[in-house]
């Protein structure tokens, strides 16, 4: 049996979630897609159609946490949806800490890249879901 490889990041948040791949043979990660979630609840539809077209060997979430470490008000709906992506799909999936992901996404599309306000709501998501799995793969639990 193969070694498992590929990862989908996740960076949740209510009214969207950003999601990257990435292959730990390789160790990179790219950003992959935004989906705009259905009244502050994930779109499930969306996720099992990249689910299946990627056939992760596992998943990686991002969990926010306050800067002490202990959680902030998103952070129980970050758990549950990582409950949810195990029950769904039977896969493993590791938790790590997020905290400002988001933030470094913006300042690097924003201030570095010079991405347009509209063009950063669009991607950020993506991007930081990105710097979730690369931090993941970079150190695998």
């Amino acid at each position: 049996m193969p070694e498992p490889d590929t990862y989908l990041g996740f960076d949740f948040g209510n009214k969207k979630i950003g999601v990257a791949v990435g292959q730990l043979s390789i160790g990179i990660a790219n950003p992959l897609k935004t989906i705009p979630s259905i009244q502050q609840k994930p779109n499930w539809e969306a996720i099992n159609a990249i689910i299946e077209e990627w056939r992760p060997d596992g998943l990686v979430v991002g969990l926010s946490k306050q800067q002490d470490g202990s959680d902030n008000v998103i952070t129980p709906r970050m758990r549950k949806f990582c409950r949810q992506l195990e029950g769904r799909y039977k896969l493993p999936v590791h938790q790590i800490d997020e905290t400002l992901s988001t933030f470094e996404a913006k300042q690097l599309l924003f201030d570095d890249i010079k991405v347009s306000a509209t063009k950063l709501w669009k991607v950020q998501d993506q991007l930081a879901a990105q710097l979730i799995l690369q931090s993941w793969l970079n150190n695998p639990i």
